[in-house]
């Protein structure tokens, strides 16, 4: 990553513009935190004093990060209003700063370095994912995601993404644990050979959980992960678990800063880390995967309700870096529209790489746009 990270030269942050956006969700997402019926995000442009042009996406999910849409566009023009005249080639302190001002705004933070990422590597004409190394530059494939809702729903979801050649199944829980194992046994009878992820967004307690797992073991169903199963601070249950179950624990809301990394490394609480870079930024979402691989922890994946923009920047991680072993990338399969042109493309479950400069992604800007410069 140093090679490209020479501030000399490198182009000048001249103008920002932040905008709303709101796309449709094709079926309600419903999380054992809450529900959303329309993915309320941000896209953002940052333009250099060369003409090159950036994008990015700030996607707050106010159930799982505390954000909403109205003060993530306040702390993004905040934001960006300290970033004109600054040279895109300082990336990282640019980030930090961001960081240092707006602590509680990831997703804010996430969008306007996303943006500035990309227009810096379009001027160097290079991807994205070559600033991070360009470890495994490969098609990918993703898990997908079914909501919590009725077993008949469920089974309807499921039966349509196996179709499109899905195999690896997301399943929301947390709410009710004998619902939620007729859930997974009703997709279980109908397509057995399929691998289940359990993701609880906090909201099963150590014996839920534990009670779940012994249910979907019971039924024969093939658990492969557990994701957040408990409250993010209870790094304690988190390691309970996975030596109760002898199933991998994944921890996501538990790790939103390198801090939180470290914690869960000491406690031994989790086989993996979930890397969003809507909940920590871009670059902290970096050195965290960084940080895991070193030591000794394995790589997942993931986003919130993300279009192309936003999962395309983790996607640059996942082939920059390498040492990925669970994606989970599917949100853009979730929404109704596609309102990008360009970049990577899904074939079924699979993310098929782009070679040209940034995240080579463009999105029409709208006249009333907040502009700052």
């Amino acid at each position: 990553m140093n090679e490209h990270n020479s501030p000399v030269n490198a182009p000048i942050i001249q103008r920002i513009e932040i905008w709303p956006v709101d796309i449709p969700i094709t079926d309600p997402f419903v999380v054992a935190t809450g529900a959303r019926v329309t993915a309320q995000n941000l896209f953002m442009r940052v333009t250099l004093r060369n003409g090159t042009q950036g994008v990015g996406e700030a996607a707050p999910f106010p159930e799982v990060g505390g954000e909403d849409r109205a003060t993530c566009f306040a702390a993004a023009t905040e934001l960006a209003k300290t970033m004109i005249g600054q040279s895109v080639g300082d990336y990282e302190s640019l980030a930090d700063r961001l960081n240092e001002q707006a602590t509680l705004h990831p997703a804010a933070r996430c969008g306007l370095e996303t943006a500035m990422l990309d227009a810096y590597c379009r001027s160097r004409r290079i991807p994205l994912w070559q600033l991070w190394g360009a470890a495994d530059v490969r098609e990918r494939e993703t898990d997908i995601t079914i909501p919590i809702c009725s077993p008949e729903k469920t089974l309807e979801l499921a039966r349509g993404w196996y179709a499109r050649g899905f195999r690896l199944f997301k399943m929301k829980v947390g709410t009710d644990v004998e619902q939620d194992i007729r859930r997974l046994q009703a997709v279980h009878n109908a397509l057995p050979e399929i691998g289940f992820i359990g993701d609880g967004n906090q909201g099963f307690s150590r014996e839920d959980c534990l009670r779940f797992v012994h249910g979907v073991k019971q039924f024969g169903g093939r658990l492969v992960l557990l994701e957040q199963p408990v409250v993010r601070d209870d790094l304690e249950g988190l390691q309970a678990i996975r030596h109760l179950t002898g199933i991998p624990v994944a921890a996501d809301e538990s790790v939103r800063s390198l801090d939180d990394a470290r914690e869960v490394v000491r406690m031994q609480a989790a086989d993996y880390i979930n890397i969003k870079i809507m909940k920590t930024g871009v670059i902290d979402a970096w050195r965290i995967a960084a940080f895991t691989r070193s030591a000794g922890l394995r790589l997942m994946v993931g986003g919130m309700l993300e279009t192309r923009i936003a999962m395309g920047c983790s996607f640059s991680l996942v082939l920059g870096l390498g040492g990925f072993d669970v994606l989970d990338l599917d949100t853009p399969l979730l929404l109704s529209t596609d309102p990008v042109t360009g970049g990577y493309r899904y074939s079924g479950p699979r993310l098929q790489p782009w070679s040209e400069g940034g995240l080579d992604m463009q999105i029409p800007c709208p006249a009333d746009r907040i502009t700052v410069q």
